[in-house]
This record gives structure tokens, C-alpha cells and sequence, in this order.
């Protein structure tokens, strides 16, 4: 009996996935989702939940909202983010602080999984839209994320 009974529940499984393909074939003309890339290169907008790469905003006057705290370093399985950092005097306080020397992301090892945007307390890195990345060489991969120069924001803290 669980002969019969395997292979009509195939035939069920197979008859549902082909009815997806068939609505699909005949309603093609209607909006289809395949893309003329590269020719629609001016017009092209990527989904809202696209994944591209791992990008930190900074404002007009070169601050982000990135404290060091390095839970997407530990929060990335492959390690490809890194974060240099040394402690220095903040000069509103007088007080020693962290700070961030380099926000290294390494493209190349990126499995574009997530954890590290979620992991992130201030929201401060996130996934632009961005997708032309074939590079000749490797070493074009690794990003470093926050501008020479820029600073936490003010009221951001660890």
C-alpha cells in the first residue's frame, strides 16, 4: 500500500511544481523579473533586500556611528571583517577611549550570510546595492570602511 500511495504523492509533487512553471510561462509577457543587464545599466534598481557588500556611512562632517565595540568581527563565521583599534584620550572628557584605526572588510571572504549588519549595535555598517565586483586581482577586494580622518558621532556609545 505505501507503494502506491509514494508514487502518487510523485505524481501530486510533480503536477504542482509543473503548474508553477506553466503560470509562469504564460504569464511572461506580464512583468517578468529577468533583467536585460548590461544593456539597462542607467535604469537598473536592485531589490530592497539585495545583498552587495558590507558598507559604513559617514556624515558631512566624516563621523559614523561605528564604536569599536567589534561584535561583527566576532559575529562573522569566516573572519572577514577586521577591526584595528587602540585606546587614546577623547579630548571632550580627558577620559581614555577606544578607537578605531582601521575597519578592514575583506570582500573576497564574505559569504554575504548577514550576521555581522545584525550583530551591529548602532546600526552602523549595512548592505548597499552595489553589485559590479569582478576584480583582476584579489587584493582590490579589501575594503577598509571608515574614512581616513573620521570620528564617532557624538552621544554613540560603546
Amino acid at each position: 500500500m505505501s507503494y502506491f500511495s509514494d508514487i502518487y504523492n510523485g505524481v501530486k509533487t510533480l503536477l504542482t511544481g509543473m503548474g508553477v512553471t506553466g503560470k509562469y510561462f504564460l504569464n511572461s509577457g506580464k512583468g517578468a523579473i529577468t533583467q536585460q543587464y548590461p544593456e539597462n545599466r542607467d535604469t537598473l534598481q536592485m531589490f530592497e533586500r539585495f545583498r552587495g557588500e558590507v558598507v559604513m556611512h559617514h556624515d558631512e562632517n566624516n563621523e559614523h556611528s561605528c564604536t569599536g565595540c567589534q561584535k561583527c568581527e566576532l559575529a562573522c563565521p569566516n573572519g572577514s571583517i577586521e577591526i584595528i583599534w587602540d585606546r587614546g584620550l577623547d579630548p571632550e572628557t580627558g577620559k581614555k577611549k577606544k578607537m578605531i584605526d582601521k575597519h578592514i572588510y575583506h570582500f573576497g571572504m564574505c559569504t554575504q550570510c548577514g550576521l555581522c549588519v545584525n550583530a551591529c549595535p548602532s546600526n552602523a555598517i549595512e548592505w548597499a546595492q552595489n553589485f559590479e565586483n569582478s576584480v583582476y586581482d584579489r587584493t582590490q577586494l579589501t575594503r577598509v570602511l571608515n574614512k581616513p580622518g573620521s570620528k564617532v558621532k557624538a552621544g554613540i556609545e560603546e
